[in-house]
């Protein structure tokens, strides 16, 4: 069984290069895939976690579910925020040729 000092090790780097990502790069696509990597870990940190207090229910210790229930929020709300980023991505594309962030405010009418 892997540690859950691993893990949250884990989460901390994907974290770490999700926001160096979404701090340096103009793209918006890359843009959108660093904040999904930052979604990740945050659910990896959820599930890890989890495993640190188990419940104990008739006598048995037995694992909560309430890290899978904050990752599956955590999935929604990453698809909905894909949907709305990929509306905005090809209405920028499709106004200006352009996946430049700062091109973003050329939107307007």
């Amino acid at each position: 069984m892997i540690p859950v000092e691993h893990v949250l090790g884990l989460s901390a780097i994907l974290f770490l290069i999700g926001t160096v990502g979404a701090l340096t790069r103009r793209n918006i696509i890359v843009l959108l895939m660093c904040i999904e990597l930052m979604l990740n870990a945050a659910s990896l940190a959820f599930v890890g976690f989890n495993r640190l207090w188990p419940v104990k229910e008739a006598g048995a210790t037995v694992s909560a579910l309430n890290g899978q229930v904050f990752v599956l929020m955590v999935i929604v709300v990453a698809t909905a925020e894909v949907a709305v980023g990929l509306g905005i991505v090809i209405s920028l594309f499709r106004n200006r040729d352009s996946m430049n962030v700062e091109d973003v405010s050329l939107l307007k009418w």
